[in-house]
Parts: C-alpha cells; structure tokens; sequence
C-alpha cells in the first residue's frame, strides 16, 4: 500500500481507509492509498507552517540547489515512474516518459531562477527618504491536482512556489496519486526540509476542502473543471486566499485556404488525440477554410483511421483508454448528440472490438462532420477523442465563431500570411495562441486561460508573482 508523505513521515489514513487505484486498460487494481481524514490534512496543513519558519529563511540559491538534485533523480527513475503513471492513469508509456521529462524541466527551469527573485528600490521619494519594495513568500500553500496530467501539473505549482520559499501541502486526484506520491519522495531525498512538502491523498470534498477553507493555507493552485474551479473559488474566498485557476477548454484551430495542410493535419491529430484527448488544453474545435475543407478533411480522416488504440504499457500504441467509464460515457453521450441533430461520423465513434478491449475504457479516435453550433460536441468542452469539423468562409467568421464560448485558454491558426496570423492573434480570446504550430507549452511563457478557462498564470517568470506578495518599506535617513 502506498502511503502518504506528511512532515517528512510515510503514513496511513488514521482511520485505516484506503482507496483502490484502477489500471484503466485492464481494470486491475494497481495498488492502494489512504482515504485521508480532515485531521489528516489538518495535521498536513499545521506542520507545513511549522516548516515554512525553516524553508523561507533559506537563501533563494540554496532552495535551487535542492531543486536541482531532485530534477537529476527524476531522470534517473524515468522509466518507472512512466511505468506507474501509465498504469494509474492509462496513457501510452511514450506519453508518461514525455510527462515526467516534461515535470523535470518545469522544476529545472525554476531551479534556474534561483537568484533572480527581486525586490526593488526607489530613491528620494521624499527629503532624506528612499523607498524599498520587499518580495516575501506567501507561507503555506495549497495544490490540487488533476488526473489526466497528475505529474506534470503538480509541478507547475511546486516550481515556483518552492523556489519563492513556500511550503506546500497537495492533494492528488483521488484515481492518481501514485506517481505523485513517488515523485514527491524523490525531493525529500534531495534534501528538501520534512513538512516543506506533504501530500494527502483522498476525497475531494474531504481533502480538498479543508486545504481550500483553512485560514492556515494562503494560496490554492488548482488546475481542472470549471465547475469545480468555482467551487474551489467559492471556498477560498472565506479567508480571501491568492487563487491560481487553470480551468476548462475548447480550443478552436484555425486552417486557412493559404495553410501548409499536411503539417496542420499532422497538428491536428496530435492536439486532439494526445493522452485519448483528455486535455483542458488541446484542439476542440476544428474550422475549414471552405476551399481546402475536402482535402484536409481526407486526409486527418486517413490519418486518424491508423492510430492504434490499445494498452499504455503495449508496444505500437498510439492511444490509450478514457481514464474512467464515467469518462468514455459523457463522450459517446456528446458524440450520439451531435448525430442526433445531423452530424456525420468519418472515423471511429464506437468503442473498438476485440477481448483485449473489453475490460478497459477505450474509444475509437472520432472525427464528425455537419456538426450544429448547439450540439454538445462544439458548446460543452470535449474531455475525450472526439473532435468537431467546421467549415467556414473567412477569417472573421472563424474568429467569431471561434469566440462564441465560455472557454478561452489555447487557440491556434495555420496561415502563411503575417496580417491573418496577426489579427487572429490578436482577436482570439485565449490565454495562448499558436501561429503555424502544434501546441507546445513552454516554461519560458506564461500560461493561463481567459473568460472562464481560469485566473492567474502558471509558468515563466510571471509564475512567481502569484506565490510572493510585495511589501513596501520606507526609510528615513535624517
């Protein structure tokens, strides 16, 4: 049984319960952890406070350093902890590798900012008197953790909120805690203080909300639905917390009449069915220059009829299983909508044959045509392998229609003409916006979504903002 990490000790739930952790391709039960307690997080919360007096007053160059050595024993258990990721969470091991190398270099990356938190300093603000502007870490914050990428999104918040001299308590989703867990041990062996970094593991509405309404946490970082975002929002305002949301998406991709087609099909395919298309930030929407809306649309649908769904952990798979049934049912739900009002199928729409599929949650990767604008598939985010294919005239009418959501965090056009890439860049409203590219997220750029795609950003140097606060000192020198 796995166990949970509360001030430097591997422990138990202090009734005993446990939760089952599934493999999503097989059904088996990969292993358990604790089903946590209130006085679990609790006891979570108080020791991450009792370490933060510890962890903040350490130089920001020695935190870095601790950063650093556990970025080297992240690469060195590469391959297991991607193997226990795509048991726990379904995707293919090729995807869990790119994870964790993914988590690596987030970590790295801020380990590099290790000297560059500043303050500031204004000179004779008044007769004999300057000014100083102090940056202090918040205290103990909060992470709450999705399941689809549980690694990866972890470490957006242990990043800058360690290096900024925070201590942290997280919560992993409750069907993905493995990885995390193992991952998190990994910076204890590094060095990091006992209670700098705790993880509980258990239900949302146990867990989760005692790290949103104790008045002891000063910061949530949370990244999944919107409607629990709101929730989370809700909770937090008690006791006016700093709140860090990265929540739903329905990305639109652009393909003008002037586009490379096959790079944008290629990029299509993989922002859509990347990690079985369980992604707040992937291609949702597709709009078609009428001109090239045939061809393009042949070919993705060629290219799609060739991924290979099966297993994570099987040789030659493209795809992986839906997380859960709960999961693979909301999308045949939003996929039978839409050919309820008219749509077309042109690929998959149907669970795959065969007895190595029958006790997984798998989905053929979908494409649908003459899809309605109010139909589920374009007006719901689309948390699974199926995607929506538009045809519209113009840029302004794709722009129009690419804006006609609650959503805004990516977006992406394909056009060789810098004036379309400029005002499409401009006009969309999204959080990021690739030009003639597959949609890469880079540590170096801020990311964070518009509208009700969330608040805040994760990410760059502007990360750090949201886990420091300024204080403002004047001195008098006569």
């Amino acid at each position: 049984m796995a166990r949970m990490l509360i001030g430097g000790e591997w422990v138990g739930s202090r009734n005993g319960n446990t939760i089952e952790v599934i493999n999503p391709s097989t059904g088996e039960v990969v292993d358990t952890a604790p089903r946590a307690t209130v006085e679990d997080a609790r006891e979570a919360i108080d020791v991450a406070e009792r370490a933060f007096a510890v962890w903040s007053e350490w130089p920001q160059a020695k935190r870095a350093e601790v950063l650093k050595r556990a970025v080297a024993l992240f690469h060195l258990h590469e391959k297991d902890l991607a193997t226990l990721l795509t048991k726990e969470q379904g995707k293919p091991i090729r995807e869990a590798i790119l994870e964790i190398r993914r988590f690596a270099h987030t970590i790295d990356y801020y380990a590099g900012l290790g000297k560059n938190i500043r303050g500031g300093y204004i000179p004779q603000i008044d007769e004999n008197t300057y000014g100083l502007i102090l940056r202090r870490p918040l205290g103990v914050c909060g992470a709450i953790v999705p399941w689809n990428f549980p690694v990866s999104l972890m470490g957006n918040k242990i990043g800058p909120a360690l290096l900024a001299g925070n201590t942290m308590v997280i919560k992993p989703a409750e069907t993905t805690p493995l990885t995390d867990l193992r991952v998190v041990g990994l910076f204890a062996e590094a060095g990091l203080p006992n209670g700098a970094l705790n993880v509980v593991t258990g239900q949302g509405s146990v867990v989760g909300e005692e790290i949103a309404t104790n008045p002891k946490v000063r910061k949530i970082g949370f990244t999944g639905s919107t409607e629990v975002g709101r929730r989370v929002m809700a909770s937090a305002a008690a006791t006016l917390k700093h709140v860090t949301l990265e929540l739903g998406g329905s990305d639109p991709m652009i393909v003008c009449d002037d586009a490379d087609i096959d790079n944008a099909v290629k990029a299509a395919a993989t922002g859509r069915f990347f990690n079985c298309g369980q992604a707040c930030l992937a291609i949702k929407r597709l709009y078609l220059f009428d001109s090239i809306a045939d061809d393009f649309t042949n070919q993705l649908v060629a290219r799609v009829k060739k991924l290979r769904v099966g297993n994570g952990l099987a040789e030659g798979t493209i795809i992986g299983p839906l997380h859960s049934r709960s999961q693979r049912d909301e999308v045949e739900s939003q996929v039978e909508d839409a050919v309820s009002r008219g749509a077309k199928v042109l690929a998959g729409g149907a669970r795959p044959q065969g007895v190595e599929y029958d006790r997984g949650h798998f989905y053929l990767p979908t494409l649908v045509a003459d899809v309605p604008e109010d139909s589920k598939l374009v007006s719901e985010e689309v948390f699974g392998p199926a995607l929506p294919i538009l045809r519209v005239k113009n840029l302004d009418e794709a722009i129009e229609k690419a804006n006609a959501s609650i959503y805004g965090l990516g977006s992406s056009i394909w056009t060789n003409d810098l004036n379309r890439a400029t005002r499409a860049a401009e006009r969309i409203e999204a959080g990021y916006t690739w030009i003639n590219s597959g949609q890469v997220i880079y540590d170096e750029l801020p990311f964070g979504g518009l509208k009700q795609s969330g608040m805040g950003k994760e990410h760059g140097p502007e990360a750090l903002d949201y886990y420091t606060e300024t204080k403002s000192v004047v001195v008098k020198t006569k």
